[in-house]
Parts: C-alpha cells; sequence; structure tokens
C-alpha cells in the first residue's frame, strides 16, 4: 500500500524559489555576460522638448574601450517604432515612437546616442564626450492646458495634443438607465474632482538586457514580465522572423506593471547586436529607472453622483483625463479605460455614464502599474461614498450597505455591462468591522472631537471589488485590445514518475513555481517535491501570454489543471490496458489507478514507465505520458473585501500615522495562504505608499525633480503599520478552482481607505480633501486653508458632517 499524500491546495508552503533567490544564487539578467559582451550606455535628453540641431560623438568614438557610438539617425531605418497595441478608438491618434530620437526630443530622458563599449564603466564616461545641440520647444505639462487651443503641441504633425476620447453610457448600451436624468431628478447631489497622483513602479530589479546574435536564433534575456509578447512585437516591429527570436526572461526582481512593456532599450539593443554581430548588454541606473522607465496613474477624475435623500444612489457620472506623456507605450491608452468597468464598484447603480480623454503632454509615457486602471476608479468611488455619506449626515458604513450587491443578488449583471458572478460583501466587512473595533474606535474619536485634542483620529472605509484574470479573448477583442486573454500549459510525466510542467505564465516574483507545484501534486498525486516548473523562455515554453493584470492563477493555473487532467485521461486508458479490464472500471485517486471494487491497482509512475516504454501501449495511444491545454475563461473573477484604517492625524504639524489597518479579502479559494499573505501585505504597501508618500513630480521645464529614491518617497517597513489581514471565500464559478486572483488587490483597496481616514479626521474642520500624497505639508496646508476660509463642518460624530458638497476637491 502506498501512503497518501497530505493535500497540497491551501497548504502554506515556503516557496520553492526563495532559497535561490534570497541566498543570490540565482541568475539576474545582469548576471549575464556572454563571451564579447559590449555593454551599452545611453545618453538621455536633459530638456522635455526640443528639436536636435546636430549631434557630435567624434570625441566620444576615441575614447579607451569604445568599439562604437550612434544617434537615432544612424539607426533611423533600422530601429522601427515601439508598439502600442491597443487602439481604443478608431480614430485615436498614434503617433511614431522612435526607441531612440532623430530629430525631436519630447520628454526629459528620452534616447538620443548610444555607446557600445568593452566595459560598462568605459561606456558610461563617453556619454560625457557627446556634444548634442538642441533647439528648445515649448513644453506642455498640465492635461487641461494641453487641451486649450493655443496650447504647444507635443507632435506638431498631429494638430493636437488629444489622444483620444472613449465612452461608455448605460442607456445606449443597454445595461441602465439616462445618467444626466439622474441627475437632472436627484434628491441629493455630490460633485467632486480628484487628482490621481503620477507614481513610478519601484521595482528592486533595474531593468536590464542582453543580446546575443552569434547563434542560429538571435537570443534575448530581459529582466520582463512578457518574453512572449516581446518576441512578438520585436519580430513584427523589426520584420525579423519570429521562429528566429528567443526571449528568455531568467529570475525577474519585481515588476508591478513597470516591465509589462516593449521598451526603447530593448529595441536598441536588439538593433546594435545585429548591426555589430556581438553580444551586447545594457543595465540601467536606478535614476533612468526614475526618468525613463514608464510611470503610473496621472488622471483629473470629475464625478458628480445622484442620489435620494435616504442615501440610494440614483447615478453616476465620470469624466477622466489620463495622461499617456509623450508617447504610447504598449497598453498605454487602455490603462485608464480598465477602470471603465469599475468605477460602479460593488454598487446597484441604476444610470451610468464613463468618458475619458486622454492627452499627450511633454513628461515620461504611462503605462500599467499594479492594478492598471481599477485602483484609480476604486479611489474615486470610495472617495464619492464618502463624500455622500458626509452630505446625508450619516456613517460611511450606512451608505454603503445600503447600496451594494447582496450575496444572493449574484450572478449580478451590473450598470457597467460586467457579469460578477460571486461575492459576499456583507461576510466579509462584518469581519472587517469585528476585527477592526469599530464602534469602539468611532467612541474615540468622538471623544478626542469633543476635547479639542490636537491629535484627531480618522476612520476610512475602502469596501471594493476588481476585474482579475485579464481575458476573455472575445472581451478583449470587443475592446479592440491586440492581443487575447487565453492561457498555456503543457505537463509531462517522467519515466521516472517525476513530473514537468511548462507554464506559459512568467513569473517575477508571484510564487507560480510553488503554487503549480502544489495543483499538479494534488490533481496527480505526487509529492511537491517530485514537480519542476519551468517558465520564462520561449523556446520552451512557446505558447503564453504572460504575467499582469491577476491573471496567472485564474487563467494560467487552470491551464495547469486541464493539463493534468488531459494527463489523467490518457494514463487511464494505458492503466486499464495494463490491469486487463474496462476503462470504465478504473477510478483515480491519490496517484494510483485502481480496478472498482478490487485491491488491484497501479501508480501514475508505472503507467508513466509503461507509456515510454512503449512495449505493450493499447492501439491509437501515443507513447509517453504528457499533455497540452489552453484556457481560455469565459469571464472574469472578481475578488472583493473590506479594507478599514484608523489614522491619527496631527493638526499642528500635518503628520499622518496610520495606527490600525484591518483587510478582509475574498479572492475565492486559496491555494498556498503563505503566498497570498506575502501578496496582500505587498499590495498594502504600494497602496499606502500612494496615499501617504509617492508622487512623481516636475518642475514648469519638464525636468523630473524626483529621479531618485531620495526625492522619490517609497516608504520602508518603518513607515508602514502593523496588518490585520483576514479572509472570507465565496468561490469564482468561472474557473474549476474556484480562485479569483490576489496580486493587486492590497493596492486597489487601500489608497482610498488611508485618504477617507486623513479626510474623516479632518471633515469637522472644513476640510473635505487632501491631494495625494497626503504628506504633512499638504495635510497642514488643508487645515491652514479651511480655517483661513472660515469654513467648518457642522457638528457630528462618526464621520459626520459635510463641506462644500457642490465643489471641486482641488
Amino acid at each position: 500500500m502506498t501512503s497518501v499524500l497530505e493535500p497540497e491546495l491551501g497548504r502554506a508552503r515556503k516557496r520553492k524559489e526563495d532559497a535561490r533567490l534570497i541566498t543570490g544564487r540565482t541568475r539576474w539578467t545582469d548576471n549575464l555576460n556572454p563571451a564579447g559582451t559590449l555593454h551599452l550606455a545611453i545618453l538621455r535628453s536633459p530638456v522635455a522638448h526640443a528639436r536636435i540641431r546636430s549631434i557630435d560623438t567624434d570625441a566620444a568614438r576615441q575614447m579607451s574601450g569604445v568599439t562604437a557610438v550612434f544617434t537615432g539617425r544612424d539607426i533611423a531605418d533600422e530601429q522601427g517604432s515601439l508598439p502600442c497595441a491597443w487602439p481604443i478608438t478608431e480614430d485615436m491618434k498614434a503617433p511614431p515612437a522612435p526607441p531612440m530620437a532623430v530629430d525631436e526630443v519630447r520628454f526629459a530622458g528620452e534616447a538620443v546616442a548610444v555607446v557600445a563599449a568593452r566595459s560598462p564603466a568605459e561606456a558610461r564616461d563617453a556619454l560625457d564626450a557627446i556634444d548634442v545641440d538642441y533647439d528648445d520647444l515649448p513644453v506642455v505639462l498640465d492635461m487641461e492646458a494641453a487641451l486649450q487651443a493655443d496650447s504647444p503641441l507635443v507632435h506638431e504633425d498631429l494638430g493636437t495634443n488629444r489622444n483620444a476620447t472613449w465612452t461608455f453610457d448605460s442607456a445606449e448600451a443597454g445595461t441602465g438607465g439616462d445618467v444626466e436624468e439622474a441627475l437632472r431628478s436627484s434628491e441629493v447631489r455630490v460633485e467632486r474632482t480628484f487628482r490621481q497622483q503620477r507614481l513610478i513602479p519601484a521595482f528592486m530589479e533595474p531593468r536590464s538586457v542582453v543580446v546575443d546574435p552569434t547563434g542560429e536564433q538571435i537570443t534575448m534575456w530581459s529582466a520582463t514580465q512578457v518574453p512572449h509578447i516581446l518576441r512578438l512585437m520585436l519580430a513584427m516591429s523589426l520584420g525579423v522572423p519570429e521562429q528566429k527570436i528567443r526571449v528568455i526572461a531568467p529570475d525577474v526582481g519585481g515588476g508591478f506593471g513597470g516591465k509589462l512593456q516593449v521598451t526603447p532599450e530593448e529595441f536598441i539593443a536588439f538593433v546594435l547586436a545585429r548591426k555589430l554581430g556581438k553580444p551586447v548588454k545594457w543595465t540601467e541606473s536606478r535614476s533612468e529607472t526614475m526618468v525613463s522607465g514608464h510611470h503610473g496613474r496621472d488622471q483629473i477624475q470629475k464625478l458628480s453622483m445622484s442620489a435620494t435623500r435616504d442615501g440610494r444612489i440614483t447615478g453616476l457620472k465620470v469624466e477622466l483625463l489620463a495622461d499617456m506623456g509623450a508617447y504610447l507605450r504598449l497598453v498605454t491608452p487602455g490603462i485608464p479605460i480598465l477602470g471603465a468597468f469599475m468605477f460602479n464598484s460593488i454598487y446597484k447603480i441604476p444610470a451610468y455614464h464613463f468618458s475619458c480623454t486622454n492627452v499627450f503632454t511633454n513628461k515620461t509615457p504611462t503605462d500599467a502599474y499594479r492594478g492598471a486602471g481599477r485602483p484609480e476608479a476604486t479611489f474615486a468611488i470610495e472617495r464619492m461614498m464618502d463624500e455622500l455619506a458626509a452630505e446625508l449626515g450619516v456613517d460611511p458604513m450606512e451608505v454603503r450597505r445600503k447600496n451594494w450587491i447582496a450575496h444572493e443578488e449574484f450572478p449580478y449583471d451590473t450598470v457597467a455591462g460586467l457579469t460578477y458572478d460571486s461575492g459576499n460583501y456583507e461576510a466579509a466587512t462584518d469581519k472587517a468591522v469585528e476585527l477592526f473595533g469599530y464602534q469602539a474606535l468611532r467612541a474615540e474619536q468622538e471623544e478626542r472631537r469633543r476635547t479639542g485634542d490636537p491629535v484627531q483620529l480618522g476612520i476610512g472605509i475602502s469596501t471594493f471589488t476588481e476585474m482579475c484574470g485579464l481575458a476573455p479573448s472575445r472581451v478583449l477583442g470587443s475592446l479592440s485590445y491586440g492581443a487575447g486573454g487565453w492561457e498555456h500549459a503543457s505537463i509531462r510525466v517522467l519515466p521516472t514518475g517525476k513530473v514537468e510542467v511548462v507554464t506559459g505564465t512568467s513569473p517575477h516574483g508571484q510564487g507560480h513555481e510553488t503554487a503549480w507545484s502544489q495543483i499538479v501534486a494534488d490533481r496527480l498525486g505526487v509529492p511537491f517535491e517530485d514537480v519542476e516548473v519551468l517558465h520564462g523562455d520561449t523556446q520552451i515554453s512557446p505558447k503564453g501570454l504572460d504575467t499582469y493584470g491577476s491573471r496567472s492563477l485564474a487563467v494560467g493555473g487552470m491551464a495547469v489543471v486541464a493539463a493534468a487532467d488531459k494527463v489523467v485521461e490518457k494514463a487511464k486508458k494505458i492503466a486499464a490496458h495494463m490491469l486487463e479490464c474496462s476503462e470504465d472500471d478504473v477510478e483515480f485517486t491519490s496517484g494510483r489507478f485502481g480496478v472498482r471494487g478490487t485491491d488491484r491497482g497501479t501508480a501514475l509512475g508505472e503507467v508513466a514507465l509503461a507509456a515510454f516504454a512503449a512495449h505493450d501501449l493499447p492501439d491509437g495511444v501515443e507513447p509517453n505520458l504528457d499533455a497540452d491545454a489552453t484556457f481560455d475563461p469565459e469571464n472574469f473573477s472578481f475578488p472583493h473585501g473590506t479594507h478599514l484604517c484608523a489614522a491619527e492625524v496631527d493638526t499642528e504639524t500635518g503628520q499622518v500615522k496610520i495606527r490600525e489597518y484591518v483587510c478582509v479579502d475574498d479572492i475565492g479559494a486559496v491555494i498556498n495562504p503563505l503566498i497570498v499573505e506575502g501578496q496582500v501585505h505587498g499590495g498594502l504597501a504600494q497602496g499606502i505608499a500612494q496615499a501617504l508618500f509617492e508622487e512623481a513630480v516636475y518642475d514648469e521645464t519638464g525636468t523630473l525633480t524626483t529621479g531618485t529614491l531620495a526625492d522619490y518617497l517609497v516608504p520602508s517597513a518603518a513607515d508602514l503599520p502593523e496588518f490585520t489581514t483576514d479572509r472570507t471565500e465565496t468561490r469564482a464559478t468561472s474557473n474549476a478552482l474556484g480562485v479569483k486572483g490576489v496580486g493587486e488587490a492590497g493596492t486597489i483597496a487601500s489608497t482610498p481607505a488611508v485618504v477617507n481616514a486623513v479626510v474623516d479626521a479632518l471633515r469637522p474642520m472644513g476640510v473635505s480633501d487632501v491631494e495625494m500624497p497626503c504628506s504633512p505639508q499638504r495635510v497642514w496646508r488643508a487645515i491652514t486653508g479651511a480655517r483661513e476660509s472660515g469654513v467648518t463642518a457642522p457638528e457630528a460624530g462618526g464621520g459626520l458632517g459635510s463641506t462644500n458638497p457642490q465643489g471641486g476637491a482641488r
């Protein structure tokens, strides 16, 4: 008898990956040095907008160790244009995006020349010898100003700074009523304008790329989230046969959307490697990360909400301006559109209108950053729920409870056109409220207000949902997205009974090797240690759509499940033949095939060896025990949760301190709770960072003034509170595992919880908003501004009271 293995799903396994990552026994892209490698250094424009009169590279070419120097004009016919894979409207403006500027630079940090030398130091030194003559042009940095008729143009040939306008209207779509009528007939109307500041993905490992053109294929190693997409875009953009390109993403040290990109540097390195016939390598400095890697967020959000006097929402109108920066990158124009489906969040809103105008400015291009459109939407609607509560003079939790979708109403068709398959907002909220001690904290808040304590207590709420598992392909197609949403996996049971899993997802810290091993171990009844997961190499894993949008488990994991099930079905035919019985009489349990009603059986490993030997297989059964599967879900998945924040705000200094943070997330079934905890904690850190610390700031000339980690404030562990986390579980119905996704949840939910807490603390003083990040200076200015204007809120506790219900927050 064989021992029954302990179930793996739900088990808190330490990650397989961590041993090599923590001890440094891994290979980052920057560790790779093929024989004869030349090192690249890139000269970047110090000005935000200028014509390039001339570039003198003669002195640089003569410097020690320098092999070659190229300008954008030198490779203009070879470098192609960086792709944008998401044309959101038929009339969208998509200007050429050269990897290296040829005649004109449009943001500070744009590449203008590249040096290839024997060492990184020699390449960097040679940059100082390149002389560029710029003819400065006017810059435009403000989105509203960029749309004015007399605004300087980022791309003069377009005749406008407007990229595209995308709209959704529930009355036109047949998903709801007329929002204008709802606003006209409303008993209560709340209008606010919020600003989503520009953020920089601060991943630990800098971007790096190595290209070796010396083999039968051109091999690129890159610190990327998207090796399969990168390979395809290189082939399509540069005219190189796809089968002649191999892209490898070795261990990748974080991404957060910042490596979901086809970068100028990847194109430049690819072109130079082919041109020079030698391997080339480029690794960015941290300041290059800040100035030239894409940024995130950067929106102006104008919202109008109508409601009845008893607090039921009747309509929501959303008008966005979204900053594209100077160029479109891979999915830049579609990022704010993802939020269109989430502004309604968990609430039953009868009428909805969304419009977004994308704008070009002379700033670093934007693109995906953890959550990608959904944090922006969640922030706005959760801030509006607090503002509605203030207008009505009720507790903000009461307004939420009155409007959310009840658990017995699932599946639920939303006003934005999605179908939420499952959820229980009441259960998650009740658990969070209990863990938080909500009523006791409200009582303490009342006492501090009564006594005039200079340190006021604020309570912030965020009840959220998000769309995860980016797919289905048909939905993405309806949005003109340039790819599908399917995922692929293959499983090989080796003759020794060990298992190899090949996945099309490409991890950069999520723990795929561990979670996929757990799934396969349970599905095939083999030990966890006997499963090896291979990924991130387009030659080993030729099919895949990579990792972003919390899709890995809900889509990629389901491809693994489907491949495992195919292996079992194939093995069952062989086992029946071995056991001389009908296939219908064969049962598979815990890695063993048995004949129903008897003690006769054979292990999966024995079947694998028999398949390999192929001495006596059933007719029509191929040797070897392997299977491939592609999974394309019919729907997104929808995790949700309730996040509660208690913040102490010093009204004399503006200092904000998070005293208590509780979150209860519902992410469906859990594969590995240890990985889930890590994802939640990391997400909370990034969401809180937006609320309190991080912002990419430009001066009036278009220079990034937060171009180092001394100026761009990424919080450390010392800046963050202890988190209390818990879960409820409503299984997804869109996949067999019942999983929903967790990679972005903490980031999406935490930002409004923190800002709502800050505003809640200060509302009796007349403050109705603090623009993010809520730094001590901004908080103090909000307080003094309210005092100077003489605005005060009505006396009310528990977050009650309102100021300027019709006014903007800016």
